[in-house]
């Protein structure tokens, strides 16, 4: 049956119109909805880089970019690595389709970025310890589906990161990205003071406690002791401020009581599940995606099982984060 011509229609404008571009709760709810403001001046900006050595399409508004027109199975030069760094702060997390990189160009061109970490609680690849393997299939699960920056549980994180699809899934394995800039400026002007000269202790027992013997867990906390990291960091190039919290090895705010610390690591981590802060990248072999590890999080989809997925990642060595 038509109801064509029965209905009383009042409104003369998109129902944003009268909400002049703000952010509202939904009613009943701390939910909210309308424009992230605070994006638009970084997203502009971005859009106005331009690149000598290659291309660049944009993924999200202020995160994410495919790098096209360049060969990394290739000795590239010293100026197009000093470009793809420069790229790799602009937007914080850059990927390439068709590289088909063995393991020893892997670690060639991790290499041209700094000097590569070995990671204690993953195990490696092959004759190259410097690669970390990550192979899922049916007896072994994808347990990395959780917001997170690599090993802030290391006194000195890595800057930053490349992972290269060895073995995707028809479908599924994606993995996303979120803006760790743009999760501090959305919090409100209170939180911001809050937590600006907060500190918070990291472990790595939270994810890896199982990986170690119960005979080397002294030995594993004496070569690893808890650290603590600025809440808030400053990027060391940028400058821009980060939320540098994660569920994963954050294990405490320090001066604060147990309850209130774990309210406000959580509220914090919340801001990383906005989807505007987000890219997401979806793999196909011989994919490279290179992150700056202080910028962004991410979180690795696992909706793949039991299907096969094999990564391999290299990570730089960095330095302490400071305020």
């Amino acid at each position: 049956m038509s109801i064509e011509g029965d209905v009383d229609v009042v409104a003369d404008s998109d129902p944003g119109a009268a909400l002049d571009a703000a952010r509202v709760p939904l009613p009943g709810s701390n939910v909210e909805v309308g424009p992230l403001g605070h994006l638009a001046r970084e997203r502009a900006r971005l859009n106005a880089l331009e690149w000598e050595h290659f291309g660049v399409h944009r993924m999200a508004a202020t995160v994410g970019a495919e790098i096209v027109g360049l060969d990394l199975t290739t000795n590239i030069d010293d100026e197009v690595v000093a470009e793809l760094r420069q790229a790799l702060w602009d937007f914080k997390v850059i990927f390439f389709r068709d590289q088909p990189l063995d393991a020893a160009h892997h670690v060639a061109l991790a290499s041209r970025f700094g000097e590569l970490e070995i990671h204690p609680f993953i195990p490696s690849t092959g004759d190259y310890p410097q690669l970390v393997r990550f192979a899922k299939d049916a007896d072994v699960g994808g347990y990395e589906n959780g917001w997170h920056h690599d090993v802030t549980w290391r006194a000195e994180p890595s800057k930053l990161a490349i992972l290269r699809a060895v073995e995707v899934p028809a479908s599924g394995g994606d993995t996303l990205f979120a803006d760790a800039h743009a999760a501090w400026a959305g919090l409100d002007a209170a939180t911001k003071d809050q937590i600006s000269e907060l500190d918070a202790v990291h472990d790595f027992m939270r994810a890896f406690g199982q990986q170690v013997p119960p005979e080397r867990k002294t030995e594993m906390r004496e070569q690893y002791p808890l650290v603590e990291h600025p809440v808030v960091c400053q990027h060391p190039v940028t400058g821009q401020e980060l939320l540098y919290v994660n569920r994963f090895f954050t294990d405490n705010i320090v001066g604060m009581d147990a309850d209130e610390s774990a309210l406000l690591i959580d509220r914090l981590c919340r801001q990383f599940d906005q989807i505007e802060y987000q890219c997401r990248f979806q793999w196909r072999n011989d994919s490279i995606a290179i992150w700056d590890n202080r910028a962004v999080q991410h979180y690795a989809n696992s909706d793949y099982w039991p299907d096969v997925r094999v990564m391999e990642r290299a990570s730089v060595v960095g330095d302490a984060p400071a305020r």
